[in-house]
């Protein structure tokens, strides 16, 4: 692959009418793409800061090869790439002066990026202490028993519960996020549905969040318990029921990222019938 073959574009339309039948081809390893990419559309180029949103096409006679996305603050997401075309990838953005601050994909194509990277420009990638695993659902398997209570999905009149529990969420999760009634729109979280536990005198104990459905996936993103809470089956009956929200949907395929690190969630995903379909990886250049 040569580095001009990537074609860039800074027009999410023209991004999607070249690559939206690749992204939807595989839409587990693509769900970063196209999750940006709508995000992109449904709120314009403006929304996320000064720097406007990239998109780059990889094309040959024709066909596509691969994606990415470039968001402020200069954040590179990447489909599963080759060596080679992670090194064509390399060689196009340095020439024309591109400095991202991060990649982020499968990690053997965050790897394979980070070294080109650092072969083009001398730039020393530091792989992140938190490092991912995506999940593609197969047989949903709710829990048994399930604990006492209901789950509950959070309509507009609820926007303050919402901001709550993503607030919470992003703290524990080390996000710098301030959410309020100003700063929500724009955030990652507004465009999300969120469903409760509550046990049965109606105190929410846990939260789960899905993703709109796009090209017949949807992701499962915010799934949180408080610390006191945890351990008695909130998080697994409420993944279950975002999980089964999702598919009444109409997704023919739910995914959802976990902390590598956390083997509680992983091992609560794999029992709601959750399967492995890749680890991912972030990279910070210096």
């Amino acid at each position: 692959m040569r580095a001009d073959d990537w074609y860039l574009t800074e027009d999410v339309d023209d991004f999607l009418a070249r690559a939206g039948d690749f992204l939807r081809s595989r839409p587990g390893a693509h769900v970063m793409q196209s999750t940006w990419a709508e995000r992109v559309r449904t709120r314009g180029a403006g929304a996320f800061g000064a720097e406007v949103p990239g998109f780059g096409v990889l094309e040959r006679a024709g066909e596509v090869h691969a994606t990415f996305y470039r968001l402020p603050p200069r954040a590179l997401g990447l489909s599963p790439l080759t060596p080679e075309q992670a090194g064509s990838l390399a060689a196009r953005l340095a020439a024309l002066g591109h400095s991202p601050s991060r990649v982020s994909a499968d990690h053997g194509t965050a790897t394979a990026f980070a070294e080109a990277w650092q072969r083009c420009t001398g730039a020393t990638p530091k792989l992140r202490g938190t490092r991912l695993r995506l999940y593609r659902l197969g047989t949903l398997t709710p829990p048994e028993p399930l604990p006492a209570g209901r789950g509950r999905e959070l309509g507009e009149r609820d926007l303050e519960q919402a901001m709550f529990w993503c607030g919470e969420f992003a703290e524990a999760v080390g996000e710098d996020v301030a959410l309020d009634a100003d700063t929500w729109a724009g955030s990652r979280f507004a465009d999300k549905r969120y469903t409760l536990w509550e046990t049965p005198d109606g105190t929410p104990v846990s939260v789960a969040g899905r993703n709109p459905l796009i090209g017949g996936q949807v992701q499962v993103d915010v799934v949180y318990t408080p610390a006191p809470l945890r351990g008695r089956g909130y998080a697994a009956a409420v993944t279950a029921e975002v999980s089964r929200a999702a598919l009444e949907a109409g997704a023919e395929e739910v995914v959802l990222f976990a902390d590598r690190s956390n083997p509680a969630s992983n091992a609560l995903y794999q029992r709601l019938g959750y399967r492995t379909l890749t680890d991912w990886s972030v990279y910070d250049f210096g």
